[in-house]
């Protein structure tokens, strides 16, 4: 509990921090959820949208959130009817009339029977017939007091529907405490009308609350607040007797004239009324909902489930984040806490949380045009995590290589990196200790006293491959790669790709080429962000022209080609540079695609063409290709397709094929074999 201030008083609320126990926030397993919507075509302004909507392992999203606002509304409309205070004022009636009636008939004098008339002759609806018994001279003690009890009510409820709690308050109210609420009112209402003309002082305000706080449970600290909340209270009103029938409606007004005894309440009343609808029109004065429950409301309480159907809407409104510039913070924890109870409030909050978190750890930015965009830290940290994802892979199928290794036994390199679970690089010790010196000194520490070694001081020397490597990967960005579910699969192959060569095997050099009607390079970024576009053509002869050229940059280097496709080369390019197309595939586009194949096994390429899909015409294609260029076709199943294209660099980048070929059917579950 803690305790807070609240003007006059303080008043001891609900811890409102969250669960201290709970979970820090998983930026990683976040990052992944964007990066895999960001490579399937999504905004990253989106991928966030739809991470909040699904929520995390350890938290609920906000479509659940919504749904569950949505089943308390149609909770609250199924169980309950409006009839509840007639319902009531039906019962005392009836108790009243038939204590009348006994007592008139042992009374044996002609005034009795003038009075068994009247009684006999009342109007059917009850509240015609308490306003016909509005002067009638009781003789039954018990029935003028359910009578009385009518009239209390009415005016009991009528203020409930503007003061909640007061139906309570008011249970067994003198007639001085109805007095009170009365010049309550009156005081209230000169308030309003002085702060609508712009007159009213704080001192007014706070004179007023201290005559009239005990009214207020919910303590405004300006007349700005008052107005607010009696606004919202005030329109519910309004919105339950618009969803009354208008018979309901008529009863209703004409009940509300007996009031306390009298119309002056209802005076009162309706000069708040306006007064608030002046103040706050943009409040929901004439709105209305169809209750086909049966269980009866009375006045106070159907206006507080109208109060509660509003704001389930206002909730179910922020947690759509549908509008524009929506954040987290719209969302309002309390009315959640209300509605939904505490641990639905502890699950927003760390939603919140994971976007503030996603937002001001660098992993997104805000480009020229003022769109979100993932950063370099970010596509890193999506390498590094899909990285992992295929080093496990490999190693629970007998990978050949460990992926953390930046050599294999090679000389050091003179570079270090931070330890990660798996090295066995040796530590470099001038390093460690220096980045231990360094931690210990700005946390305030004296290095000379003595300091303690974290694991995050661990630095390893890097060593170098023997052999460097240049490598083109190329990607088929055809409209069936997205069309088939192959789009994502691809780009998580080029990141991991991307992310080995450059954290580990720096002295390599990687070419990322897409192809579809013509082909291009890209850099890494630009080919996670790339949408597909219907686009017909398969222009593997591009492809590997721009391939070769990568290759003769590095004539020392082995050449390392990674093929991914689902189909057929339909396009090719003319000597003019027009892209030509037709399918079924013609010759002459088959011909050229053949004839930069063997360009590239002339500079020596090690080739491996990774086969998706199960088109006949797709697989005798590539098993010819591969068959040509003494190279090597997999068929992997799209989970195992960023260890299939790692493995095949792995060991083709130092000639290793031989080694690794026949252990692809293993290795990856997919159909690894030598073409030759």
């Amino acid at each position: 509990m803690a305790e807070r201030p609240v003007g006059r008083r303080s008043r001891f609320t609900p811890y409102d921090g969250g669960d201290p126990l709970a979970p820090p926030v998983d930026l990683r397993e976040a990052l992944d959820a964007i990066g895999e919507d960001v490579m399937a075509g999504y905004s990253p302004e989106r991928a966030l949208r739809e991470l909040l909507r699904q929520g995390t392992r350890e938290r609920t999203g906000l479509d659940e959130l919504a749904r569950r606002v949505a089943e308390r509304r149609r909770q609250l409309l199924k169980e309950h009817s409006l009839g509840g205070t007639m319902e009531e004022v039906r019962r005392l009636l009836d108790e009243a009339v038939l204590a009348e009636r006994k007592q008139l008939a042992r009374d044996l004098d002609d005034d009795a029977r003038f009075a068994e008339m009247r009684i006999e002759n009342l109007p059917p609806t009850p509240a015609a017939a308490v306003t016909e018994l509005s002067d009638y001279p009781w003789r039954s003690s018990e029935g003028r007091q359910k009578y009385d009890e009518i009239k209390d009510l009415l005016g009991r409820e009528l203020l409930d529907q503007r003061f909640a709690g007061m139906k309570q308050a008011l249970q067994n109210a003198t007639d001085e405490d109805r007095a009170a609420a009365q010049r309550m009112l009156s005081d209230l209402g000169d308030l309003l009308e002085a702060h609508a003309r712009g007159d009213d002082t704080t001192q007014q305000f706070q004179e007023f609350m201290e005559q009239h706080g005990e009214y207020f449970p919910e303590d405004p600290q300006t007349v700005e607040e008052l107005v607010d909340s009696l606004a919202q209270r005030a329109a519910a009103a309004q919105r339950m007797l618009q969803s009354m029938s208008a018979e309901q409606r008529q009863e209703l007004m004409e009940l509300s004239q007996q009031a306390f005894g009298s119309p002056q309440l209802m005076d009162q009343l309706a000069r708040l009324d306006g007064l608030l609808q002046d103040l706050r029109p943009g409040e929901d004065w004439g709105g209305s909902e169809r209750f086909e429950g049966e269980q009866g409301l009375g006045l106070g309480d159907g206006t507080g489930v109208l109060q509660d159907l509003a704001e389930l809407d206002a909730l179910a409104e922020q947690l759509s984040q549908s509008g524009p510039g929506a954040r987290m913070d719209d969302v309002d924890l309390d009315a959640l806490a209300r509605q939904l109870g505490p641990d639905a409030t502890v699950d927003a909050r760390a939603l919140a949380a994971l976007e503030k978190a996603l937002r001001d750890s660098g992993m997104l930015t805000r480009s020229a045009d003022g769109s979100l965009r993932l950063s370099p830290k970010a596509m890193r940290e999506l390498g590094r995590s899909l990285l992992r994802d295929v080093a496990g892979r490999l190693s629970n199928r007998g990978g050949q290589r460990d992926v953390r290794q930046s050599g294999t036994a090679g000389e050091q390199s003179g570079a270090t990196r931070q330890w990660e679970f798996g090295d066995t690089e040796p530590w470099d010790t001038t390093r460690t200790m220096t980045n231990a010196i360094t931690r210990t000194v700005s946390a305030g520490g004296d290095p000379r006293e003595g300091m303690r070694l974290d694991i995050r001081d661990v630095e390893v020397q890097e060593t170098e491959a023997r052999t460097q490597a240049a490598v083109a990967l190329l990607v088929d960005t055809s409209f069936s790669m997205a069309m088939d579910g192959r789009w994502v699969p691809m780009k998580r192959t080029a990141l991991a790709l991307h992310q080995l060569i450059s954290t580990r095997f720096r002295g390599d050099h990687l070419e990322l080429i897409a192809f579809a009607r013509h082909a291009r390079t890209m850099d890494i970024d630009t080919l996670t962000a790339l949408d597909a576009e219907w686009d017909k053509g398969t222009n593997l002869h591009h492809g590997l022209l721009l391939a070769n050229r990568h290759f003769r940059r590095y004539p020392n280097a082995q050449p390392v080609l990674l093929v991914v496709t689902d189909g057929e080369p339909t396009s090719h390019l003319e000597p003019g540079g027009e892209v030509f197309f037709d399918y079924p595939p013609h010759p002459r586009t088959l011909a050229l695609a053949v004839r930069e194949l063997d360009a590239a096994a002339r500079l020596g390429a090690q080739t491996t063409f990774f086969r998706l899909g199960e088109d006949p015409g797709l697989a005798r294609f590539v098993d010819s290709m591969a068959r040509r260029a003494d190279g090597r076709v997999v068929a992997p199943e799209l989970g195992d397709l960023g260890a299939a294209v790692v493995g095949s660099y792995l060991g083709g980048r130092t000639g290793g094929q031989a080694t690794l070929g026949g252990s692809y059917r293993d290795l990856f579950g997919g159909r690894g074999y030598w073409a030759g």
